[in-house]
């Protein structure tokens, strides 16, 4: 397991690298947590360039998540992604969604917020990571018992992979993380 020493987009070109390795040697796909689509296009190039195909799963946020109205992934990145052969899943937060309203309007800590600050104990994109498994396997775009490469990170770009069976929101607690291919050390959390 690669622990980069600080968290961050910085380590996005190793993380897709590392990912990328672990999916063709493992014969697995690749969940993407991108809200721009940026860090998906970065994973085609990178298949592109390594002459690697795996199939690859675009996981972001709703639009109206930042602000009300705002759109994360403009309609030309959309089509690129999709034209190289990614699937796109745009789904409320799994580990925020309706509770983050309760939390906000009735000040209080809600379970699944709980269950969330605790995976972010062992890095944000871990958090992310899970996340991104519920919300596709709720989508239909995971299939039921796989395993599958998860990337994430800390605000943009990608700093952690994990290799794991994601499971339905509905029944989260039976996602399992199997091996971390790398993260951030959170020395400068």
């Amino acid at each position: 397991m690669r622990i980069f020493e600080r968290a961050g987009r910085e380590n996005t070109a190793e993380t897709l690298a590392i990912a990328l390795e672990a999916a063709a040697q493992r014969d697995l796909g690749i969940l993407v947590s991108s809200n721009t689509g940026e860090t998906a296009e970065k994973l085609v190039a990178l298949m592109e360039e390594k002459g690697v195909r795996v199939p690859v799963v675009m996981v972001g946020q709703v639009d109206g998540f930042s602000a009300p109205g705002a759109r994360a992934l403009e309609d030309g990145t959309r089509e690129r992604l999709e034209r190289a052969g990614v699937r796109i899943v745009r789904a409320a937060h799994a580990l925020s969604g309706a509770e983050r309203a309760l939390s906000r309007k009735f000040s209080g800590a809600y379970p699944v917020e709980i269950v969330a600050h605790t995976l972010r104990m062992i890095s944000q994109g871990t958090k992310v990571c899970v996340e991104i498994g519920m919300m596709a396997m709720d989508a239909g775009a995971a299939a039921y018992g796989k395993p599958v490469v998860a990337v994430a990170g800390t605000g943009r770009g990608a700093d952690t992979a994990v290799i794991l069976t994601p499971a339905y929101t509905a029944d989260f607690l039976s996602t399992r993380v199997h091996e971390f291919l790398c993260k951030p050390g959170n020395y400068n959390a």
